[in-house]
């Protein structure tokens, strides 16, 4: 069986979400509270994504993919790729071993 290597993570943290989100937010020159009741989430829980204290879920990704016309899948995989690189770093594999194909 031929072995493929993982790709390499970027040696730097993907951005957070809620760093382009501010971005987006502030181009749209709508209010953080508009933009909350837009998309049907609190003013704190769009603000603590904004603050990077907490991540886009799923249901969350959905509401800003319509609005704001990026789609779920974007929003979603930029999270994805932020938790994933800060597990890398925070979970030790080394007691793993690697499966093999029979």
């Amino acid at each position: 069986m031929k072995a493929y290597p993982a790709s390499p993570r970027p040696a730097f943290c993907p951005a957070h979400p809620g760093a382009l989100l501010r971005k987006v937010i502030a181009a749209t020159g709508k209010s953080k509270v508009e933009i909350a009741k837009l998309l049907g989430i609190s003013r704190q829980q769009l603000y603590d994504i904004l603050q990077e204290r907490a991540g886009v879920t799923a249901a969350t990704a959905v509401r800003l993919g319509k609005p704001l016309g990026i789609g779920a899948e974007f929003w979603a995989r930029l999270q994805v790729q932020h938790d994933t690189w800060l597990a890398e770093r925070d979970i030790d594999t080394s007691a793993i071993p690697t499966i093999r194909a029979a």
